[in-house]
Protein backbone atom coordinates (compact mmCIF):
# COMPACT_ATOMS: atom_id res chain seq x y z
CA UNK A 1 0.00 0.00 0.00
CA UNK A 2 2.89 2.26 0.59
CA UNK A 3 3.76 2.35 -2.96
CA UNK A 4 0.11 3.03 -4.06
CA UNK A 5 0.12 5.92 -1.67
CA UNK A 6 3.83 6.97 -3.03
CA UNK A 7 2.51 7.49 -6.59
CA UNK A 8 -0.96 9.19 -5.50
CA UNK A 9 1.10 11.85 -3.66
CA UNK A 10 3.29 12.27 -6.62
CA UNK A 11 0.92 12.43 -8.72
CA UNK A 12 -0.63 14.70 -6.59
CA UNK A 13 2.28 17.19 -6.32
CA UNK A 14 2.56 17.47 -10.05
CA UNK A 15 -0.73 18.75 -10.75
CA UNK A 16 -2.98 15.90 -11.07
CA UNK A 17 -5.74 15.06 -9.51
CA UNK A 18 -6.98 11.89 -7.16
CA UNK A 19 -7.59 8.68 -9.30
CA UNK A 20 -11.21 8.42 -10.61
CA UNK A 21 -11.44 5.00 -9.10
CA UNK A 22 -9.18 2.35 -6.98
CA UNK A 23 -9.79 -0.82 -6.03
CA UNK A 24 -7.65 -3.55 -3.75
CA UNK A 25 -6.64 -1.50 -1.10
CA UNK A 26 -8.05 -3.09 1.95
CA UNK A 27 -6.54 -6.64 0.89
CA UNK A 28 -3.87 -4.73 -0.91
CA UNK A 29 -2.27 -7.71 -3.17
CA UNK A 30 -3.22 -6.00 -6.04
CA UNK A 31 -4.03 -2.40 -6.18
CA UNK A 32 -5.55 -0.89 -9.36
CA UNK A 33 -5.73 2.97 -9.53
CA UNK A 34 -7.69 4.92 -12.62
CA UNK A 35 -5.97 7.82 -13.24
CA UNK A 36 -8.33 8.16 -16.65
CA UNK A 37 -6.00 8.33 -19.16
CA UNK A 38 -3.14 5.92 -16.84
CA UNK A 39 -3.84 2.88 -14.56
CA UNK A 40 -1.49 1.80 -12.48
CA UNK A 41 -1.45 -1.62 -11.28
CA UNK A 42 0.28 -2.38 -7.95
CA UNK A 43 1.12 -5.93 -6.79
CA UNK A 44 2.64 -8.28 -4.36
CA UNK A 45 5.32 -10.69 -6.43
CA UNK A 46 2.89 -13.88 -6.14
CA UNK A 47 -0.05 -12.18 -7.42
CA UNK A 48 2.18 -10.00 -10.56
CA UNK A 49 3.78 -13.43 -11.09
CA UNK A 50 0.18 -15.36 -11.67
CA UNK A 51 -1.72 -12.59 -13.86
CA UNK A 52 1.34 -12.39 -15.56
CA UNK A 53 0.00 -8.53 -17.63
CA UNK A 54 3.70 -8.84 -19.12
CA UNK A 55 2.56 -11.52 -21.06
CA UNK A 56 -1.34 -10.45 -21.63
CA UNK A 57 0.27 -7.09 -22.97
CA UNK A 58 3.35 -7.61 -24.21
CA UNK A 59 2.77 -7.27 -27.75
CA UNK A 60 1.47 -3.88 -27.24
CA UNK A 61 3.45 -0.60 -27.96
CA UNK A 62 5.67 0.98 -25.27
CA UNK A 63 5.70 4.19 -24.21
CA UNK A 64 8.52 6.18 -22.68
CA UNK A 65 7.18 8.28 -19.65
CA UNK A 66 10.58 8.97 -17.93
CA UNK A 67 10.91 12.97 -17.20
CA UNK A 68 6.89 13.19 -18.48
CA UNK A 69 6.02 14.50 -14.64
CA UNK A 70 9.30 16.54 -14.46
CA UNK A 71 8.58 18.40 -17.44
CA UNK A 72 5.10 19.80 -16.93
CA UNK A 73 4.87 23.16 -16.58
CA UNK A 74 2.02 23.57 -14.00
CA UNK A 75 3.73 23.95 -10.53
CA UNK A 76 2.93 21.65 -7.90
CA UNK A 77 -0.19 21.83 -5.67
CA UNK A 78 0.06 20.85 -1.82
CA UNK A 79 -2.39 18.16 -0.25
CA UNK A 80 -5.20 19.91 1.77
CA UNK A 81 -4.32 19.17 5.34
CA UNK A 82 -7.22 17.33 7.28
CA UNK A 83 -7.25 20.10 10.21
CA UNK A 84 -8.98 22.08 8.16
Amino acid sequence: MAIADAIEERLFEEGRRKPKHVEGRRVADWILMDFIDVVVHVFVDEKREFYGLERLWGDAPRVDIHGTLEGRSRPARRRPSASR
